[in-house]
């Protein structure tokens, strides 16, 4: 049987690092170029559902399967989604700039 990881060492002076848990390195960040290319495939994709799902939900009425309280649930649910993407993608503009900014 393997024993679970360790947590590394702490430094005394630093609080973060004594709430840490895991083996991951203090400097972990994600892959920003993965991330910008599925929120940017995410806002066009979910923006479509969410006009495709409230225009079904328009043209539908209450008898009809699915209803259209299910569709305009399904509406708001893509438009959170392309929402988040849409703000994802701001969020790595800005962290994009600051690197550059560092690198000066």
């Amino acid at each position: 049987m393997s024993q679970p990881p360790q947590p590394g060492p702490h430094r005394n002076g630093d609080r973060r690092s004594r709430r840490r848990s895991g083996t991951e390195p203090l400097t972990a960040r994600s892959d920003i170029w993965l991330r910008t290319l599925l929120s940017s495939i995410g806002v066009p994709f979910f923006a479509a559902a969410t006009a495709l799902f409230a225009w079904w939900a328009a043209s539908s009425d209450s008898h009809s399967s699915p209803s259209d309280r299910v569709l305009m649930v399904l509406a708001a649910v893509c438009g959170a989604l392309a929402l988040g993407a849409a703000v994802d993608l701001l969020v790595l503009r800005r962290r994009r700039r600051q690197e550059r900014e560092q690198r000066r």
